[in-house]
Formats: structure tokens, C-alpha cells, sequence
């Protein structure tokens, strides 16, 4: 059996790094610099960025587990103390923004289908509605 002595010489630990950091950013380059973008596109990834929190919680879990076995104290200072918590913070927001950008989508879509419901079924006797 393998024994690391640290986990920041796990793969794993890099692994979760780069899907915590640069995965995200990179969505959110392409969100904005897109001039335009589909509602799908956009929906998946807002899920994306949720999806990314789950991961990322997960892993976090997992690495305190691996850092409690490791008898390197550097470790523990991040994932076994209360430093740990606001290692939580960066899954929160991926997770806040891709909720946000996921609501942002069906509220669009619900004002035009409620819009084109409204057109379609209008009185033409009654006149406009206020």
C-alpha cells in the first residue's frame, strides 16, 4: 500500500484544483465573452457550475480524510482544522451562481411562454389588457 505523506503530492488534490478553478473561470470567459448564446447553452452551464460544487464538496471531504492519515502538518493546517470551512466558500458560489444563472433561464422562459400564452388566447372585444 501506497503511503503519501502529504496530500499536495496527491494527483487528486491537483485534480480538484484545476476542476475548482479553472474549469469554472473558464465558463464564466465564456459566458461573457460570448455576444451570443442559447438558452441550452446556457442551462448547461449553469448546471455545470452546480455539478462542479458537488464535485468539489465531495473532494474536499475526501482530501480531509486522506490529510488526517498523512503525518504532514501542512495538510491539516487546510483540511483538518477550521481553516477547512472557508474552503467551502468557493463550492458555495459556483453553486450560488450556477442556481442563479439556472433561475435566470426558466424566468425567461416562463415570461415568454406566459407572454405568447397571452397573445394567442387575447379577447380582440375586450381591448388591451392593463
Amino acid at each position: 500500500m501506497h503511503v503519501s505523506y502529504s496530500v499536495f503530492t496527491e494527483v487528486r488534490f491537483w485534480i480538484m484544483v484545476a476542476v475548482s478553478v479553472v474549469l469554472p473561470f473558464s465558463i464564466y470567459g465564456v459566458l461573457i465573452a460570448k455576444r451570443a448564446i442559447s438558452r441550452f447553452t446556457v442551462l448547461v452551464l449553469g448546471f455545470t457550475l452546480v455539478a462542479i460544487a458537488g464535485i468539489d464538496v465531495f473532494f474536499l471531504q475526501r482530501l480531509a480524510t486522506l490529510a488526517s492519515a498523512t503525518p504532514s502538518l501542512a495538510d491539516d493546517v487546510f483540511f483538518v482544522s477550521e481553516v477547512r470551512v472557508a474552503l467551502y466558500l468557493l463550492p458555495a458560489l459556483f453553486a450560488g451562481l450556477g442556481i442563479n444563472v439556472i433561475s435566470h433561464v426558466l424566468t425567461t422562459h416562463l415570461a415568454a411562454a406566459e407572454k405568447r400564452f397571452n397573445e394567442q388566447h387575447a379577447d380582440p372585444a375586450a381591448g388591451p389588457e392593463l
